[in-house]
């Protein structure tokens, strides 16, 4: 049985961070779109900023374990 390197830890870290981030931008441009309509809808974009808060949140916590690997 082989065991994961804190290198090996690092880059799976960082591959599930650009995951994130690209669902991230994913969010970014919905909420780009929705108020690019005449009548955007707050209850969308209220949902669409918490999700892009949660993406953020994900990201720290990621970057807070590569830090501990380090």
């Amino acid at each position: 049985m082989t065991t994961l390197t804190n290198e090996d830890k690092i880059s799976i870290i960082n591959q599930h961070k650009r995951n994130i981030e690209y669902s991230k931008y994913g969010y970014q441009v919905s909420l780009i779109a929705e108020n690019a309509v005449s009548s955007p809808k707050q209850d969308a974009i209220d949902a669409i900023n918490e999700q892009i808060a949660d993406m953020n949140s994900k990201i720290a916590a990621l970057d807070a374990e590569i830090a501990s690997l380090q």
